[in-house]
């Protein structure tokens, strides 16, 4: 199985503006990468919604690859949980309910 392959959660890291975002991958080809997910500044207030039983959903969105500066699986990282641990923890439900394209 390819480590970036389809449907598997990643965090971006994203130059000019910098910025991250966290999401499913929807394809990555040479001309960037399409995702859908969440900037990482909204993790809370995303968690919060869903949580609450408002109808949100992650963006559908594609980053230029000249503007992909870093990306990496988001797994637990020894005592260090992932980021869809986190939010299953804050809100009870699975993030890839939500991020399936």
């Amino acid at each position: 199985m390819q480590p970036f392959a389809e449907n598997s959660i990643v965090l971006v890291t994203l130059n000019s503006p910098r910025e991250k975002y966290w999401g499913s991958v929807i394809a990555i080809s040479a001309a960037g990468i399409s995702l859908r997910g969440i900037d990482l500044h909204s993790f809370d207030d995303f968690a919060r919604q869903v949580k609450n039983g408002d109808e949100v959903q992650p963006n559908s969105v594609f980053f230029p690859m000249h503007r992909v500066e870093r990306m990496e699986l988001d797994v637990r990282n020894g005592e260090i949980p992932s980021m869809q641990e986190r939010f299953a923890t804050k809100c009870g439900k699975e993030f890839s309910e939500f991020a399936a394209s």
